[in-house]
Parts: C-alpha cells; structure tokens; sequence
C-alpha cells in the first residue's frame, strides 16, 4: 500500500493510478485548477444549461437527484438562484426501518426551500432480500442499493424527456477514480463505469431468481437510450471553485440542513455531515476500510489537504482516530433488518478483509499492519 506524495490517497482506491511523480490524480487536478478561468467556466456553464433546457416554459429544466444532503441541497439552490432553471428534484426513498427522522427533516426542508420532489420508493421487501444477498455474496450492501441510487435520476429523465441532468462532483477528477472519466471534466455520462455500477448492468441479481419486472429500477438506462432522449449529465463540482465536502456542509447548514451529533468514534466521521438519512453507509465504510485501507475520513483529509487547511501530518492522525471507526449499535441494527446474526456479519467481514493490510490482535479485533501516510509514492 503507498500513498500520494502530497495527500493521503492510498493506490488502493480502484481505478486510481499516481503519476511518475507518486502524486494522485486528483491532486494533480487540484493543482491545475489555480490556472482556472472561473468566470468563464461559470458563462460555459450557463451557456451548456441554456442549450439543454426545455423549450417549453410549462416544464421542468432539469432534474438534480438529492437526498437532502449538504451537497444536493446546495446544487438546488444553485440551479434555481444562479442558473436560473426550474429544477424537478428526484430522491430515492430508502425503506423505512432504513430511513432516519434526520433524512425526513432534510428533504422536506430542500422542498420547502420551494422546490418540486418526486420520491421513488423501490419495493421495500425485495430492497431488504439484495441487501442481503449482495452483503452475503459480496460484503458490500450498496452492491444492490447504488443501481437503483444512480439510475433512479436518469430513468426518470429520459421518461420525462428531460435532458439536463445536473450531478455533484467529478469522481474522475475529485475522487481519482478514473474509469469515470467522460469527454470532458463536466461530462457525467460514463458515471455508469464506476467501482460499484460496473456499466449499470445488474445482472447478478437476475442469476438470483429474482425476474427482471421486478427490479426495473435497478437498471441504468443504457447508452443508446439515453443518447436518443439527449441526456447528458454535467457535474457541476466542476464549475465551482469551492466545491468541497466541508464548503458544501456550511452552505447546507445555514439554509436548515441537520446534521449528526454522535462522537466520530461511532461513525468514523470526523464532521458529521455524511450519509445523514441513514445509519448503514458508516458501516459500509468501515467494511471498505478493512478492503482497501481507507474510508469517509480520508476524503475529507484529502480535500482539506489540498485546500491548505489541513496539513498532511494532521491529516494522518485524523484517520488514525476515526476511518473505519463504526458504532456496535449500527452493525446490529443492520444485521436485524437483513435478518442474519452479528457473529454471521463479522464472519462474512472477516473472508473480506485484506490480510495484506491487517492482522487480528489478541483480542479477535482488526488492526492495520501499514503506518498511515507511509510509504509516499515519491
């Protein structure tokens, strides 16, 4: 496991690759976005919502998926205010025992920010079964959850005939996943190349016995569909100078978004702004972590970072405190709803994690062999 010579990006996150250099790409990105004309990004962008807007006064302009989070909050703002669009704001309705009184409380605050929301609930029942199939099968919950998550927004566009979807930040770019990459760095159609969409094809779950007519909303629609209703995806991190997880909060935050209050030890987040409409992402981040070396903390490490608000040694011991941290009460509470024991969790935890990068102490717990930050790629 190395790290970026001037962030803490591991090479562990799937499609990233360092430079000659040993720096990652988003920081090379980050580097280069002090040659930015702003204000010329800001008139391609209008000019790029002007041309993909509905001809007819009487629709929709575009579609924003949200949660009710800091980063969907601020994009509908945005739109509305400086665009000038009249945005339908799309949210994918998490089963109930799933969903936090937090999640509720947020995205009735973005509508009553005078915003209209359609809410897509996929059947609860079968949500729950490939939770629990794609936990079993691929210790990964969001396996099944980030097919409907993702495809939810453009299904509903091109059924709408909608053909500006506006989407948050750049992974390519922001995040260093390269497979994401699309023609240029606002350009959001190949989002369906990332780590966990694998092209937007679920068809594992077809090989379950699960028929098709039931999980139609778990299928991204294909390029050729989307190509004849003229949809196109722009990431609008791309056009903002201070799109970043801490900048994005704060924005939230004053126009009435809640955020958590539990200690990071408990969900391996340092600022509680993240997955705020349900308990189980912090969880998954801390299965990841014990995949991959790293979770929720080092992207924020990252951008504050490159941001100079944080120095590296800093950063370190932040992740040191609390990535991969997660709270017994969120593992059983996830294990209820998929109806499987704690000790049956831990067992398909454990065939998952990499040996490479942990080892189990003398109490039966997961302890990392690498020292955080070290070796840099340089």
């Amino acid at each position: 496991m190395i790290f970026c010579a001037k962030c803490v990006q591991p090479n562990t996150r799937p499609g990233t690759r360092f430079d000659s250099n040993g720096v990652c790409p988003a920081c090379n990105y980050f580097d280069l976005l002090e040659q930015v004309d702003w204000q010329a990004r800001e008139i391609e962008l209008k000019k790029l919502s002007a041309e993909l807007r509905s001809p007819d006064a009487t629709e929709y302009d575009c579609i924003i998926g949200v949660s009710g989070g800091k980063d969907s909050l601020r994009q509908a703002m945005y739109a509305k205010n400086v665009l000038g669009l009249r945005p339908l704001l799309v949210s994918l309705g998490y089963p109930p025992r799933q969903l936090t009184q937090r999640g509720v409380d947020n995205v009735s605050n973005m509508i009553e920010q005078g915003f209209d929301c359609i809410t897509i609930y996929p059947a609860p029942e079968t949500w729950r079964l490939l939770m629990r199939k794609a936990f079993l099968e691929f210790c990964n919950w969001g396996k099944s959850t980030e097919y409907p998550l993702f495809a939810s927004v453009p299904r509903l566009a091109t059924a709408y005939q909608i053909r500006l979807v506006l989407w948050g930040e750049n992974p390519a770019l922001q995040l260093g996943d390269l497979n994401t990459m699309g023609k240029t760095g606002w350009d959001g159609n190949s989002v369906r190349n990332m780590n966990t969409l694998k092209g937007g094809s679920p068809d594992w779950i077809i090989k379950h016995g699960i028929s098709q007519s039931k999980v139609l909303q778990y299928y991204y629609p294909t390029e050729k569909e989307m190509d004849r209703a003229g949809i196109q995806i722009v990431y609008l991190g791309y056009f903002w100078k201070d799109w970043a997880l801490i900048d994005n909060a704060n924005y939230a935050i004053v126009n009435g978004l809640k955020v958590r209050n539990e200690p990071p030890t408990e969900i391996g987040d340092p600022y509680g702004v993240t997955a705020l409409d349900e308990d189980w992402v912090g969880m998954n981040q801390m299965i990841k972590y014990l995949k991959f070396g790293f979770g929720r903390t080092t992207d924020y490490v990252n951008e504050e970072i490159r941001r100079s608000r944080m120095t590296r040694s800093e950063g370190i011991e932040l992740l040191k405190l609390y990535d991969g941290c997660c709270g017994e009460d969120y593992i059983e509470s996830f294990c209820n709803f998929i109806d499987i024991s704690v000790k049956q969790f831990w067992e398909t935890v454990d065939r998952s994690v990499n040996k490479e990068l942990f080892e189990k102490d003398g109490k039966g717990k997961w302890v990392r062999k690498f020292e955080v930050g070290f070796p840099c790629a340089a």
